[in-house]
């Protein structure tokens, strides 16, 4: 019998009631007499076969009435028979007096290991276990930085090229500092081996992070000392991301970005891309920045002994020019080094500390070229296109720009010698030279790059070459083109004579005097060589309308404030006829739109930019995203056929204007000018004077045009006191500008086109009738909004110019708002 039945038996006779006797020998039960079979056994029958017994009923549980003597009248079982089997039992254990067991030393010793063993496993569960599942659970959430990527993060410095594609014009850096990016392999193994010495000595080896490093950066935050436990792959992190943050969940996810990283990227990725972002003081993010501002040379040109400075000074950027410092630095990572066995102990002991150039002695500054206007038109541009200037810094951008160093170099001289012995301080000037064959930008000169304030400090100079002035008669070049979209031709018939009066205007238009006015039988031809004011007017008034000046000039390429530009063509009033009102243009957009005549009427976006990569030289976009279209008609025929009439009526201009065309090439252009407005009706307070004056005109290969002018209504006047015109500096600024840049380039000549309407050489002897002339698209305007007419009248030839003003009604000479003469003219008397 097993101790566990003794002492469930033991249990029972404990149970039993008090007084209950106990089962009679041979296990009768009450009632039964004396000698009877026992309960359950069957006699046998006659014939002395014994009875088959009944089967033993199963034994009720103890927890039935009829075992524990509540059923029946039986009583409990008793076990007292078994007490003999009492020796066999297990003692029962001895209590003390708060009844807790008493344990012998041997159960003490065995509790105690028990409780140790559970404390083990609990702290292998909560220090191993569950970190480790967590860490494999983090490793798989998080994203590590790649070189690429964090490339795209970091601001690079802007480089702008020259159209060459190889000349840097100048370099823009970024308020973050300088930083240019290297490529895996371009670092060499001194410079890798003195940042392993300085930063992290197992880099080689470690996955990651380094468990010796971590211990050792516990001990020195816990007793006061220096040095941390990062590698450099979780300084990686940490730059890559600019998290710096003192929490455990930060370094907990930089522990993982890290690992993940190493078995993701290569050794040689991982310290490239370190050493592309990590900051060396002086401005100089990543070791080719830092070679060059304190060694002047590149990364892969430094000695150890350089290198060591560079990576001493990671911990300590902001203590580059601490002397001390950067020796204590030095020393340490040289020693590194040697015990690394990167540097052999010979060439420790002759190493001397490298001297660093001053600072700021290699400072990259923007080339004299790459002036601050110039470079705010080529970042407008590309943000119009979806690069602003974050993404430009983001990717290191190289900018290809359509800038000529020659023609740059052209225009630069021209205006200097344009300008030179002009006293009158309210003079200024700027030029634009646009390509026709691809509308790309080749010189932008828009007057002094600083000026000084009322302080006398130097402020930068305004974009005058940016800024919208009215063009006088270089509008009237637009004027022809819609008129000879409607059919009209360079052999129409106008009256140019002067002192013309057209319904709807107050006072007669005026020509500039008789040198200017070609009688009643003038043809478009001779009306734009003479610029004859009341020719234009009348054929914008009563053909062309202002709106169709409008269309014709934006189809050639001036960009209105509601495109982007700066320009107002004003479709009101007819003051459009001779570029004067409310109408203004900036010299860029006339130079790129006349760029569309040149072209043969093919028009060609203006453009600085040809081309734009990124550090890495992958192409964004370049000339063939250029918008570029027939200007003028759909038919690109038709479109050349009205370039090629414009043209052959701008090219006397030229002569007419005393300027000559560049030995071996044809040109053509237009002057311009704008009379001084003066506040009060009186002749004698500004006589014969102006504010605005324009050249504008091309060859095959060029298209410029020059401002010279003031800000706001000024008048102006030239070295010997005298009122300027079209012809007396903006003309000789660009017949110079085209001599200096197309010098020793191969001869060239307009394409010839059939003429378009009549013939010029078919002139009739009487002016056109209304149902001569194209159908006017609207009809005349009868208002009486119409600008009154000039009264005064002007002579002029090439070489000499004289002026009487007669008074209008009232004895006054009023103003004709917009309009003066490419030659000098006033307004209203345009030639």
């Amino acid at each position: 019998m097993s101790s566990h039945d003794v002492r469930r038996r033991r249990a029972a006779r404990a149970a039993r009631p008090a007084g209950a006797s106990r089962p009679p020998p041979g296990g009768r039960r009450p009632g039964q007499s004396p000698g009877s079979p026992p309960q359950g056994f069957r006699q046998p029958p006659p014939g002395g076969r014994r009875p088959e017994p009944e089967p033993e009923r199963e034994p009720d549980l103890i927890t039935h009435h009829a075992h524990n003597g509540t059923e029946d009248g039986y009583e409990p079982y008793d076990d007292d028979r078994f007490d003999e089997f009492a020796d066999d039992v297990e003692p029962q254990p001895e209590l003390d007096e708060k009844g807790r067991k008493v344990l012998t030393p041997a159960q003490r010793k065995k509790r105690r290991w028990k409780i140790i063993r559970r404390v083990a496993y609990a702290c292998v569960g909560v220090f191993f276990v569950v970190p480790a599942i967590a860490f494999v659970i983090t490793y798989f959430l998080v994203d590590v930085p790649t070189a690429e990527g964090v490339a795209a993060l970091q601001s690079q410095p802007i480089t702008y090229y020259y159209a060459d594609g190889k000349t840097v014009m100048g370099k823009e850096v970024p308020k973050s500092g300088n930083r240019q990016l290297l490529k895996p392999g371009e670092i060499p193994d001194v410079v890798k081996h003195a940042v392993y010495s300085a930063e992290d000595a197992t880099f080689e080896t470690n996955s990651g992070f380094d468990v010796t490093g971590i211990l050792r950066a516990v001990f020195n935050q816990a007793t006061g000392g220096q040095g941390g436990g990062s590698t450099i792959s979780q300084q990686f992190i940490k730059k890559a991301t600019e998290n710096d943050a003192p929490t455990l969940t930060r370094k907990w996810t930089e522990l993982a970005k890290s690992f993940k990283m190493n078995n993701q990227q290569s050794k040689e990725e991982i310290i490239t891309g370190y050493l592309n972002i990590v900051y060396f003081g002086r401005g100089a993010n990543g070791i080719q920045a830092a070679a060059k501002s304190y060694f002047n040379k590149d990364a892969k040109d430094l000695s150890a002994s350089e290198a060591a400075l560079l990576a001493g000074l990671i911990q300590g950027p902001s203590k580059s020019e601490n002397q001390d410092y950067a020796q204590r630095r030095w020393t340490y990572v040289m020693d590194q080094m040697v015990a690394n066995k990167w540097l052999r102990a010979d060439e420790r002991a002759t190493a001397q500390f490298p001297t660093p150039i001053p600072k700021n002695a290699n400072k990259e500054q923007q080339s004299g070229k790459m002036s601050y206007q110039l470079q705010q038109r080529i970042k407008e541009e590309l943000g119009a296109k979806g690069y602003d200037e974050t993404k430009l810094f983001s990717t290191g951008a190289k900018i290809y720009t359509t800038i000529d160093p020659a023609a740059q170099d052209a225009a630069d001289q021209a205006v200097q010698e344009g300008m030179k012995g002009q006293t009158d301080e309210n003079l200024l000037a700027a030029l634009v030279a646009v390509d026709p064959k691809t509308g790309g930008v080749l010189a932008y000169n828009y007057g002094p790059e600083t000026v000084k304030d009322k302080d006398g400090k130097d402020q930068i100079g305004q974009d005058r070459a940016n800024q919208a002035r009215n063009p006088g008669s270089s509008i009237k070049p637009f004027d022809l083109t819609g008129f000879l979209k409607m059919g009209g031709g360079l052999g129409d018939i106008f009256d140019g004579s002067d002192k013309r009066t057209f319904p709807g205007v107050a006072k007669p238009v005026r020509n500039a005097g008789e040198n200017e006015s070609c009688g009643t039988q003038c043809t478009v031809a001779k009306a734009m060589e003479i610029s004859a004011n009341t020719v234009f007017y009348d054929m914008v008034l009563n053909h062309v309308k202002p709106s169709g000046v409008a269309t014709a000039a934006k189809q050639a390429g001036v960009r209105t404030t509601d495109e982007g530009g700066t320009a107002t063509l004003f479709a009101g009033d007819n003051n459009i006829s001779l570029g004067g009102g409310k109408t203004a243009v900036a010299p860029r957009d006339m130079a790129a739109a006349y760029a569309s005549f040149a072209s043969g009427g093919t028009y060609h976006e203006q453009h600085f930019v040809s081309k734009l990569t990124n550090a890495q030289d992958e192409v964004e976009f370049d000339e063939n995203n250029i918008k570029s279209n027939p200007a003028f008609d759909n038919d690109a025929a038709k479109s050349q056929q009205i370039a090629g009439n414009v043209t052959e009526a701008l090219k006397p201009v030229i002569s007419h204007s005393g300027l000559k065309c560049p030995s071996g090439h044809e040109c053509a252009g237009k002057t311009g000018t704008q009379q001084y407005a003066p506040k009060d009706s009186d002749p004698a307070s500004y006589g014969n004077l102006n504010a605005q004056t324009w050249m504008v005109g091309y060859t095959p290969s060029v298209s410029a045009a020059v401002w010279v002018g003031g800000d706001g209504n000024v008048p102006l006047h030239d070295a010997k006191n005298k009122p300027i015109f079209g012809s007396t500096i903006a003309g000789p600024t660009w017949a110079n500008f085209l001599n200096l840049y197309l010098k020793g380039k191969p001869a060239e000549k307009f394409d010839k086109v059939d003429p378009l309407g009549k013939n010029v050489n078919e002139v009739t002897t009487t002016p056109p009738k209304p149902s001569d002339t194209p159908t006017p698209q609207e009809p005349p305007s009868t208002t009486s909004s119409q600008p009154p007419p000039e009264t005064s009248t002007e002579t002029e030839t090439s070489s000499s110019r004289t002026r009487t003003s007669r008074p209008g009604p009232g004895g006054t000479t009023p103003s004709l708002p917009g309009g003066g003469d490419g030659l000098g003219r006033p307004p209203g008397s345009e030639g």
